[in-house]
Parts: structure tokens; C-alpha cells; sequence
């Protein structure tokens, strides 16, 4: 029996309605009903319109409107102006300016944006694919590399003494540093990639659509991103360091680990760690360079801590805490319950924000979106300044309304306070002005002690170590403290409000350099992230400046 054949015919509706099409506006490239014609003319009064049976219809691209002369389309183009025109535009505004025919800029465009979607298309997305491959590779490889490199560290610890055990510890943290710091480069070029792709296939599909289209705004109006995209495909390079050592049997040992070294002579027990020396793996570029502005709109803004390798908590004077990233996209917003701004933000090595509000005198943390209180403070004493520190303790600058403190706090413990010298004398300045706390990774405590325009060291039992009242940078204003933070190699940098930059010291306090001509107006927030750059905040502009200082 013979299967009958059903015949289907395309329908094409009316462009106002679902209705069948019976008309076509030639001039405004509009399908059109029979109860809709009317309807279309109503609404563009202005223009002049070419009804015809859609059968004859002619597809040819839609002029824009004139925004100043009814009845007019925009059929060219004032390059001179960069706006477009209709006849009237060109015979008294734009008399004697050069004007082109807008049909041939709008094939001319078609044009570029074919060569464009062809290129991202053949080559721009290959070569994506192909990269987020070969930092795969990377990562899994330099992981392999630094195994083999931590187990040709533990062969040549049996060779010291007991003694130095401690530096070979330093020697393995310093591993473990350098290995987080390559594969966050790896992992976040990885990311970076990975996050793109979407992005161009989008981009690649709009341009298709455009392709399409008979809209002339819409060909115009279209931006390339075919540069930016081809200049994200630029490697990342960072070189794996070699492990030497050589020993010479009860005279002296040494090993080296890319630009550190430990050297170890044979002399009495007591001045055996004096003798041993470590050099930075780092060093300070000749003139830092900024290379992220992220405009926040946040102003006046405060605080700044940094996530991870590219994002950051920022404050102002509101009660919201705002999370950028280094593009400048805003990926989490945290509402206080009080009508009051945090005193100061911070986050904890697992990437927890935490706030002080002085409003409830505690303490608070960020965990799921829920926030949580950590520390409720004594009695009269106002939480200002915070630190979370990489040894999981919480460093807190108390005041009272006539003296100021430092309390360490482990796991909601009070383990230590800091507020007076051998003397009995005040450590930190009576003022209005808030102190600022960091810790060093050699268990110093470093305040930006702002009310007496000095930064306080202090070390792990209290006692100053030294004080630094920025004389040494030779700056044309007096020292102005802002926010203090410390690096992977110790050094102590602390914002200078007043001459807009940054004093860099290392941690005995000797002045190295200063972090200037940046664009860095008034910098009051401060914190380096895991690849060691420096995230500042600018007090009136409102924006985050991410600042390359280390090579």
C-alpha cells in the first residue's frame, strides 16, 4: 500500500503578529498582515514607507532613521563626525564635511567581519583549544618536576647535621612557594584560556548573526575583539630551578636552589646559624609597572584584600563588601546586617573574607555566604585593624578611646597581647586614626602605627625591634602610613598616603625602594596575592591598581 506523501509548506508570519504575511514595507524591510499594515505606518509616521505585495518585495539594507529631520533616513555617512546622515544633514549641518554613501560602508563592513569570523573561526579557536592542551601537559609535567625535585632535596638532608635540619625545612617551604606560585601562573593562563573559549564562540556566533543582517547600526556598531583574543595566546614562561650541593667532609656544605643558597662552615654550635645565609629567589624590577586598572565605583574606598591569584574583596564607607576580579567583573556581594561599614576586611589562607565591626565589637567570617561571629571583643574595646595570617592566627588592633593593643587570636583564643615596651611605656600612638597589622613570615608583627606617622616592628614576644618614619625614601611630604602588608620574601611594604607610592623594606627595616610612578593618588588599601603582586587601592578614584614590583 502506498504511503501518502504530506507536502509542507514554510509559512513566514507577520513581523507585528503571527498572522500570515500578505505585505512587505520595502523601505523598513518589514513582513507584514493585512490588518498590520496600518498599524506599522501609525507607528513610523515620520518615514516614508513602499507597501508592496510580498511577492515583490526587495530586500535591500534598512537605513537608520534621522533623529533630526523627519521623514529621512541616515543613507550616508559624515566621517568627519563619525555620525550618520540623511540628505537634509549634508546640505546644512554637515555642508563641506566628507561624506560616503552609507551602502558602501555597510559592505565594506560585511566585509571585514566575514575576514574576521573566518579567522577566529580557522585559527583564533584551533589555537585556543591547542594551548588550554599544552598547559594540561604543563602542569601535569612540572607537577612530576617538583616531586622529583623534593625527593633530591630529602637525599642531601641526611648529609647535614641534625643541627640545620631548619634549613632544610626553609629549603622545602621554599619548594613548596615556588611550586604554588608556577602552577597558579600555569592554572590561571589554563583558566584564562578555558574561560575564553565560550566567550570567542559567542563573539563568533554574533558575527554570524551580523552576517546575516540588513540592519546597518548593527554592522556599524559592531567592535572587533580579534586583537584582544590573539594577544591572550602569548605564553607564559617560568623556568624550574636546579638542585646543587657540594660537601667537603667536616670543613663545609652547601646547597643551592635556583638564586638561594645555604652555606654551612664547620665553627662552634652557637654561632653555626649565624654563618648560614639565604638570598631571595626575587628581585625587586628597577621601575614596578601596573598592569591591571579596575575602575570599582566604589568610592571612598578603603580596604582591599586579595583572593587567590586574581580577584579581591574591597570597602568603603556602605555595608557592602564587593568581590572583583582582575577583569573588573564584580563575582560576589556581601551585605552587612548593620547600618555601619567594616572597620577592616582580610581574608584567611582558605580564602574566607573577614570583617571587624565595631558597631557589635566583633569579629566576623564569610563561610557559604553565611556569616558567622569568630570574635566578640572585650568590653569597651573597639575591633579595628585585622590580619589573617598564614600560621591560621587573627591578628586584631583594639582601642579603647585611650589606648590601643594588639590582640593574637588562635582559633577565638587570646594567645597574646601587645601594647607596652619593657618600660611600661606605650607601644602604639593614642589618635583617631586607625593602626593597621601584618605578621612576617619570621614571626615578626609589623604595625602601620598611623597617628604617629611611623611603622612599629615588633617581635614574636612584643619587644620593638625598630621603627621606620620614611626619612630614608627622601619623599618631598611627611611619612603617611596607610595599609601595611608583607611579601614570600619578608619584605615589609607599607601605602604612603601623602606622596602616593609605597615604601618597600626588608625585614630588619632597611629601606630597599619605593613603588612610585604608577598613577596611585592616595592609596589607602593594600594586599599582595599568591603571585606576588601588589592589589592598591585609591582612596577618591575609586579604583584598584594591580602592580608588578618583583621580577
Amino acid at each position: 500500500m502506498a504511503t501518502p506523501i504530506s507536502w509542507a509548506q514554510e509559512i513566514i508570519t507577520c513581523d507585528l503578529c503571527d498572522n500570515s504575511t500578505q505585505q512587505f514595507c520595502n523601505r523598513c524591510q518589514v513582513s507584514l498582515c493585512g490588518d498590520c499594515v496600518s498599524k506599522h505606518v501609525d507607528k513610523h509616521l515620520s518615514l516614508e514607507h513602499h507597501i508592496v505585495p510580498f511577492k515583490n518585495r526587495k530586500i535591500q539594507p534598512v537605513f537608520p532613521e534621522c533623529e533630526f529631520h523627519p521623514n529621512q533616513r541616515c543613507e550616508a555617512y559624515c566621517h568627519k563626525c563619525d555620525v550618520p546622515v540623511c540628505i537634509k544633514c549634508v546640505i546644512t549641518s554637515h555642508n563641506g564635511h566628507s561624506v560616503r554613501d552609507m551602502p558602501n560602508i555597510f559592505n565594506d563592513k560585511k566585509k571585514e567581519i566575514q575576514q574576521e569570523t573566518q579567522e577566529i573561526e580557522t585559527s583564533v579557536i584551533p589555537n585556543y583549544k591547542k594551548k588550554n592542551e599544552e598547559r594540561e601537559s604543563d602542569i601535569t609535567l612540572s607537577m612530576e618536576k617538583y616531586i622529583e625535585l623534593e625527593k633530591e632535596t630529602e637525599k642531601h638532608r641526611t648529609i647535614w647535621h641534625q643541627e640545620v635540619d631548619s634549613i632544610f625545612n626553609k629549603l622545602r617551604s621554599l619548594i613548596i612557594s615556588m611550586r604554588d606560585n608556577h602552577l597558579a601562573v600555569l592554572k590561571s593562563h589554563q583558566s584564562k584560556l578555558r574561560n575564553m573559549i565560550p566567550e570567542i564562540l559567542q563573539t563568533l556566533q554574533q558575527n554570524k548573526e551580523i552576517m546575516k543582517s540588513n540592519k546597518v547600526s548593527e554592522v556599524t556598531n559592531h567592535k572587533s575583539k580579534l586583537t584582544e583574543y590573539k594577544n591572550n595566546l602569548s605564553d607564559t614562561d617560568v623556568l624550574i630551578p636546579s638542585l646543587k650541593s657540594k660537601t667537603v667532609q667536616g670543613r663545609e656544605f652547601s646547597i643551592e636552589l635556583g638564586e638561594c643558597k645555604a652555606t654551612l662552615t664547620q665553627l662552634s654550635l652557637s654561632s653555626l646559624k649565624e654563618k648560614v645565609s639565604y638570598f631571595s629567589t626575587r628581585e625587586l624590577l628597577d621601575r614596578a609597572r601596573v598592569i591591571a586598572t579596575i575602575p570599582t565605583r566604589v568610592k571612598p574606598l578603603h580596604r582591599v584584600a586579595s583572593v587567590g591569584t586574581d580577584k579581591a574583596w574591597v570597602s568603603g564607607l556602605d555595608r557592602i563588601i564587593k568581590c572583583f576580579d582582575i577583569y573588573g567583573s564584580v563575582h560576589e556581594n556581601v551585605v552587612l546586617s548593620q547600618q555601619i561599614h567594616p572597620n577592616d576586611i582580610s581574608v584567611t589562607i582558605q580564602g574566607e573574607l573577614v570583617y571587624s565591626n565595631s558597631e557589635n565589637r566583633t569579629v566576623n567570617i564569610v563561610r557559604h555566604g553565611r556569616t558567622e561571629i569568630l570574635i566578640k571583643t572585650p568590653q569597651e574595646w573597639t575591633p579595628e585593624g585585622l590580619n589573617c595570617t598564614n600560621s591560621g592566627k587573627i591578628l586584631v588592633t583594639l582601642y579603647n578611646g585611650q589606648q590601643r593593643k594588639i590582640s593574637c587570636y588562635q582559633e577565638q583564643i587570646v594567645k597574646q597581647e601587645i601594647f607596652s615596651d619593657e618600660n611600661g611605656k606605650a607601644i602604639f600612638a593614642n589618635g583617631k586614626l586607625m593602626p593597621f597589622v601584618a605578621e612576617n613570615n619570621n614571626g615578626d608583627i609589623c604595625v602601620s602605627d598611623i597617628n604617629a606617622k611611623t611603622v612599629v616592628v615588633v617581635d614574636n614576644t612584643g619587644k620593638v625591634r625598630f621603627r621606620y618614619n620614611g626619612r630614608p625614601a627622601r619623599r618631598k611630604k611627611g611619612f603617611a602610613p596607610r595599609k601595611i602588608v608583607t611579601d614570600s620574601m619578608s619584605q615589609i611594604i607599607v601605602a604612603d598616603y601623602s606622596n602616593e607610592c609605597l615604601h618597600i623594606l626588608d625585614q630588619d627595616g632597611q629601606f630597599l625602594n619605593c613603588v612610585d610612578r604608577c598613577g596611585i593618588p592616595k592609596p589607602c588599601g593594600l594586599s599582595v596575592d599568591r603571585e606576588g603582586r601588589l592589589w592598591v587601592g585609591l582612596l577618591e578614584k575609586g579604583e584598584l591598581k594591580v602592580i608588578q614590583y618583583m621580577r
